[in-house]
């Protein structure tokens, strides 16, 4: 039987489960009892067919209750609300559980890698009856109610059932899509009480609004079965692979100076990446995320496409004609922290709960964010299902693992004694180690998906397979490279004999990993400059140096990734509060230098010597690196096929170098596959065009060399033409 304490705790919202109060009660008598919180009904009956039985009214605040002589099964409720509005609801608390024991054991225990498909909101029809499903993990939470524009935002009117480990669940008939909703906390400590957003939601308000959105597919029909296919069949180590880094909001700008849809982007943002050659996108962080200031890196909707360009399959048509132009999708993934803002994960019931309990693991000091319990089951559970969200929902082809090395090193960033050391006494963080892997096996499960680590220490084996004891990542960023590049170009030419160590000292260990090649958005904002603002002398010298910077680039082992305005030298620093300077391409220099990446992607998507052997020793050899007084390189690159080569010979100062010999691989002629001197790149046109024809002078090593005219500042890409040569390719020495 019903206690008034029961009714007192369910009108005030502290009943911790309604399912033993509320809905259909078989008495001791043989009789039933239906029992109903409706806080905006004056009066309310209780339809049985077309019969009406009248409740009740047991408490003032709204709790109705009518005695009936057999089992109601399928019933109404009939209500008037104070408005005098008739109206009919079906009964949340007749439908009972739903989810299954299996599922959440799955989750409990770590092995639900979809549990966005157990958790959030999800429009379902139950005995005929359309609704809206809501589950939610809470373990420390004393009651959970559902609350939203459906109910007025009432605090009290659906408290959720509780279930197995800590998990809420609560089924509300007659819901659709978008129903804005969030979740309110009572926690059993401290009188802690907070209205949360769903952290499975798959929609949200569009910001500064952060409530969450039921969403509701119509079931989008996907139209890119050929490229996933063939992803499926490929290695992405052996592709060519070249990407351009986007932030969304800030690409370009349309009508009234607004941002452009998913569906708008899908046109231009596509054409655009399409037309310079790139093979894929990869976006700054459009998970859900409260302040654009964090550029996306402050994620409070682990399986939410921002609602800022459009609802979630908008940004699958979005991804669908990236794939339909032939253009793969990566996206940055944020593992490693979140932010502390009170209607996200942070206390989420209460308690440390998403975050680790004790603060000097759980807390990042350098961005004042919470970082992930990565040792708690659910929480695995709750971050590799985000990872197979986007996967496999959303077809990306890549996730970006942001800031791994905070999630290696117990001491990130922190001084002293400040950190907790592992069971071992080290500073490795062994949890996040083991959720690393978990989560490469898992998205390598994914047919030709791949992921990427933005990791800048010497943490061994990032790209080296997890049965071997690594990580697990295929690509790792090679943030030395790009720092001792930088170190190089920011000095005077004349002084760059001195630092010439900086262009090589990269191939010691350029094949220790599978790296990327990234000049990205953290390289030109915070006082950093722009890349043309990093190099020295005039306006013509600085976009020499950019030429001759990306020439290299595009030569030297690695996959490679250009943030947006690179392409064409805007001079200011990236911000997100503006669009692209897309103007300045009117000018011959920035159009220029637009045109050479275009023919750079152009050559690398062309030659298998740029992509095949990236990652071992095989696909590259030096021919000269000693001529530090000169500031000139020579080397060659190899395909698998090691008839299929490259020679790259690059000047670094601003000095035409003419009869510059350097040896040659192989004999015969030789065609100049691209000059970043050019005069259509906005260079000064020095150097040899067409064909050049090898000398049988030995030369580094070589029994050939080229007499060549080396123009400033620039890089010249050799290829042989076999058809002329006079040497079998198999009497070449091959050097390495």
């Amino acid at each position: 039987m019903m206690l008034p304490s029961e009714i007192h705790a369910i009108v005030n919202g502290f009943h911790g489960d309604p399912m033993l109060v509320l809905g259909p009660h078989l008495l001791q008598a043989g009789e039933w009892e239906v029992r109903a919180f409706l806080p905006q009904a004056e009066s309310a009956s209780v339809l049985i067919g077309s019969v009406e039985h009248v409740m009740k009214k047991m408490d003032p605040a709204g709790f109705f209750c009518v005695t009936l002589k057999a089992d109601p099964k399928a019933y109404r409720i009939r209500l008037k609300t104070w408005k005098g509005t008739l109206t009919e609801i079906d009964d949340p608390y007749r439908f009972g559980n739903l989810l299954s024991t299996f599922d959440l054991h799955l989750f409990l225990e770590g092995t639900n890698y979809e549990a966005f498909r157990t958790f959030g909101a999800h429009v379902i029809e139950v005995e005929g009856i359309r609704g809206v499903r809501f589950a939610v993990w809470a373990p420390n939470a004393e009651s959970v109610q559902v609350c939203g524009d459906f109910n007025h935002w009432d605090k009290n009117s659906h408290p959720m059932n509780p279930r197995e480990g800590g998990v809420w669940e609560l089924f509300v008939p007659g819901l659709r899509g978008g129903a804005v909703y969030k979740y309110f906390v009572r926690s059993r400590l401290n009188l802690y009480q907070q209205l949360k957003t769903d952290p499975f939601a798959a929609y949200g308000e569009v910001a500064p609004k952060n409530a969450s959105v039921v969403w509701e597919s119509d079931g989008y029909e996907w139209q890119d079965q050929e490229w996933m296919s063939e992803r499926a069949k490929g290695d992405i180590l052996k592709q060519p692979l070249t990407i351009y880094e986007v932030h969304l909001e800030s690409w370009v700008h349309g009508a009234h100076n607004k941002p452009l849809s998913y569906r708008e982007l899908a046109e231009r943002l596509v054409t655009y990446a399409k037309d310079l050659n790139y093979t894929h996108i990869e976006l700054m962080p459009i998970l859900e995320h409260p302040f654009s200031g964090s550029w996306g890196y402050q994620v409070t909707g682990y399986f939410s496409p921002t609602s800022r360009f459009g609802t979630p399959d908008d940004f699958r048509y979005f991804v669908d004609k990236c794939h339909e132009a032939g253009i793969g999708v990566i996206l940055d993934w944020v593992p490693a922290h979140f932010p502390k803002d009170a209607h996200g994960l942070a206390l989420f019931d209460g308690t440390r709960l998403y975050e680790h309990d004790d603060p000097r693991q759980g807390e990042q000091l350098d961005w004042g964010t919470l970082i992930f319990n990565f040792g708690r089951n659910e929480i695995k559970s709750f971050l590799l299902s985000s990872a197979m969200c986007w996967l496999k929902e959303f077809h990306i082809d890549g996730l970006r693992v942001d800031a791994v090395a905070s999630m290696l090193y117990l001491d990130y960033s922190r001084e002293g004694k400040d950190w907790v050391p592992n069971q071992f006494g080290g500073r490795e963080n062994l949890e996040a180690i083991a959720f690393l892997r978990r989560f490469n096996e898992l998205c390598h499960a994914v047919p030709g998906a791949f992921t990427a680590a933005e990791e800048a220490t010497d943490f061994p084996g990032v790209t080296r397979p997890v049965f071997l004891g690594g990580l697990g990542f295929t690509l790792k960023w090679n943030m030395g490279w790009m720092h001792d590049m930088f170190r190089y170009f920011k000095f005077d030419p004349f002084f760059r004999r001195h630092h010439h160590q900086n262009i090589t000292f990269s191939l010691f260990y350029s094949f220790n990993e599978n790296y990327l090649l990234p000049i990205s958005h953290d390289e030109v904002v915070h006082g950093k400059s722009s890349l043309i603002g990093k190099m020295p002398g005039d306006e013509w010298q600085r976009f020499a140096n950019v030429r001759a910077f990306l020439g290299y680039m595009y030569g030297h082992p690695g996959k490679k990734l250009l943030f947006m305005g690179q392409e064409f030298g805007q001079y200011e620093e990236w911000s997100e509060l503006r669009p692209l300077r897309w103007e300045l391409l009117q000018f011959g220099l920035h159009s220029g230098l637009q045109s050479l990446v275009r023919d750079l992607n152009r050559l690398l998507r062309a030659e298998a010597a740029l992509y095949e052997v990236d990652s071992s020793y095989e696909g590259f050899s030096w021919i000269d690196f000693n001529d530090t007084e000169n500031s000139v390189i020579a080397f060659i690159r190899y395909a698998q096929d090691k008839r299929e080569l490259l020679v790259f010979v690059c000047n670094f100062t601003p000095v035409v170098r003419y009869n510059y010999h350097v040896g040659a691989p192989v004999a015969g002629n030789w065609t100049v596959a691209l000059n970043t001197d050019a005069s259509r790149y906005g260079g000064s046109g020095v150097g040899q065009t067409g064909t050049i024809q090898t000398e049988a002078v030995e030369s580094h090593f070589h029994p050939q060399r080229f007499s060549l005219t080396l123009p400033p500042l620039a890089v010249l890409v050799l290829k042989p033409d076999f058809a002329d040569t006079t040497q079998k390719f198999d009497e070449v020495p091959l050097r390495k």
